[in-house]
C-alpha cells in the first residue's frame, strides 16, 4: 500500500500555526526560548505572522518538544499529528496566491 503525505489546505496550516503562536504567548517561559533560539524581535512579530518560513517555524519549535507539541495538541483539540502536517504543508508552499501574484 503507498503512503500518501497528508499535506493541509494552507489557510488551515496557517491557523494552526498562528493559534501555536498564541498558545506560546500565554506561556512566557516557552515564549521567551522561542524568541531567543529564533532571533525574533517581539515587535516584528505581527508582521511576520504572515510569513509561511516564520509560521512553520513555529511549528517546528513545538515539533521539537514533545511534551509541549501534546500540550498544545490537546489545548487546540488536534491530534499530535495534525500540527506535523500543518509544517509540512507549509514547507511544501500550497498557500494560494494573493491578488496581483503570479
Amino acid at each position: 500500500m503507498i503512503k500518501r503525505e497528508s499535506v493541509l489546505p494552507a489557510h488551515d496550516a496557517e491557523t494552526i500555526a498562528i493559534n501555536a503562536l498564541q498558545f506560546l504567548a500565554e506561556r512566557p517561559e516557552e515564549f521567551g526560548r522561542f524568541l531567543t533560539l529564533s532571533g525574533i524581535d517581539p515587535a516584528g512579530l505581527r508582521k511576520l505572522a504572515e510569513d509561511t518560513q516564520f509560521l512553520g517555524g513555529i511549528l517546528d519549535f513545538l515539533l521539537a518538544d514533545e511534551a509541549l507539541l501534546l500540550v498544545f495538541a490537546a489545548e487546540a483539540g488536534l491530534a499530535p499529528q495534525a500540527i506535523a502536517d500543518a509544517r509540512r504543508s507549509l514547507e511544501h508552499g500550497s498557500r494560494p496566491l494573493e491578488s496581483g501574484e503570479g
